[in-house]
């Protein structure tokens, strides 16, 4: 059970998590794979209105999606998109990314192989993500200039149309530990986290909303 509590020191960390980064015109937009189709959703419509010219879809499958997405997540996004209209000579498919540093990584070579010309570069994650797919592309990737966007839900809209609210609590939980542990290991840059998002975090770890926690590291 998810207690009114939990769903309070929830909405701190997804708060936390939105940068409120205004979208602007980029060279490409990464579609970070998940088990999320909303992802493609967004990325497709940023296409779709002349945002950006290219689309680039990155992610293997992992435990979550490999029954949901047995193609891969960035197939599944691909044609997600071609659905929504985008054609396909303006997606790119990178599908062996199994982190959000591969992601990152592989894209850029895909997209140096590709001869793209990459100034800019709009990622496109999941809402509970954004801070962790920044910091992580500015410490990989620093040449170019980031932005960050995802769907525009508040944290129970979004559960509901996942439809596994415990799932969703979980991974918000881990994708703020990796904000906090990962700079430190040279896997992204550091950022500012003010203490009442920390309290909430660990508050929730102590709920048990521990499944998505880096196995190496001790619950707070």
């Amino acid at each position: 059970m998810i207690t009114a509590d939990n769903w309070a020191d929830a909405e701190i960390l997804w708060r936390y998590q939105h940068m409120g980064q205004a979208v602007e015109p980029c060279s490409v937009a990464l579609g970070l794979g998940s088990h999320d189709l909303g992802v493609a959703d967004v990325a497709a419509r940023l296409y779709l209105a002349g945002t950006v010219p290219l689309l680039v879809f990155t992610g293997a499958t992992s435990a979550t999606t490999r029954e949901q997405m047995p193609r891969g997540e960035a197939e599944h996004y691909r044609e997600r998109a071609v659905a929504l209209g985008v054609p396909p000579h303006a997606i790119l498919v990178e599908p062996e990314a199994r982190n959000t540093g591969e992601n990152v990584r592989f894209s850029r070579a895909l997209l140096d192989r590709e001869g793209a010309d990459v100034r800019s570069a709009l990622l496109v994650c999941k809402p509970y993500e954004e801070r962790r797919a920044y910091a992580t592309a500015q410490k990989l990737w620093p040449e170019v200039k980031w932005r960050c966007t995802s769907s525009a839900e508040n944290l129970r809209e979004y559960a509901d149309r996942i439809g596994d609210a415990r799932l969703v609590l979980d991974m918000l939980v881990g994708a703020h530990q990796r904000v906090l542990l990962y700079p430190a290991k040279g896997f992204a840059v550091v950022q500012h986290v003010p203490k009442a998002v920390n309290v909430s975090f660990e508050r929730l770890c102590r709920a048990g909303f521990s499944n998505r926690l880096l196995p190496s590291a001790p619950v707070p």
